[in-house]
């Protein structure tokens, strides 16, 4: 008689667009940092109690990028950035997920901005669970990475007379995300 393993029941959380959200830092002119933010994100996790099955997708909308100057807004959904016109999404789906030994969890997986997908690694922090007012659960996770905006296609520049360039290459990328189980 053989005895398997029964698989453990995934379960699908949806993150909370209204408790979740994307920044980014880039320097600007060399010499500071510009932040912003985009304000659409949804997506969902499928995953089983540990984690270490989980499937993450989101996907976020180029249009809704802010950094509290419309000028700038308007040149970063521009061809000559995002192309929010034509590239309306950015998008993650991970490939594998593997857990540290500080808590945290290595989520790798396929980005793609502009139409151009490569893999990137987030750091993933679970920050909480637990019950909210209205009898649900939902589960909080904080994730880091960092992107060279040119391999995404985002190579818009300009040269400086006193040397550097107006936009930094490194892009660094904080995600905070609620999630509320389905």
């Amino acid at each position: 008689m053989t005895v398997s393993a029964v698989p453990e029941k995934k379960t699908l959380w949806t993150i909370d667009p209204a408790h979740s959200h994307v920044e980014f830092a880039v320097k600007h002119l060399m010499i500071s940092t510009v932040r912003g933010r985009f304000g659409e994100l949804t997506g969902q996790v499928t995953a089983d109690e540990d984690l270490r099955d989980a499937e993450v997708e989101a996907s976020i909308d180029s249009a809704s990028i802010d950094t509290r100057q419309a000028d700038r807004d308007t040149h970063l959904r521009s061809a000559d950035f995002f192309d929010a016109e034509n590239h309306p999404t950015m998008t993650f789906k991970s490939t594998r997920v593997e857990p540290q030994g500080d808590g945290g969890l290595r989520v790798a997986g396929n980005l793609t901005i502009k139409g151009i997908t490569k893999e990137v690694v987030l750091s993933v922090m679970p920050e909480g669970r637990g019950k909210d007012p209205w009898g649900g659960e939902r589960a909080g996770f904080t994730a880091t990475t960092k992107i060279n905006r040119r391999d995404f296609g985002l190579t818009w520049n300009q040269a400086l007379e006193t040397g550097g360039v107006v936009v930094g290459d490194e892009i660094k990328i904080s995600i905070d995300t609620e999630l509320v189980k389905s």
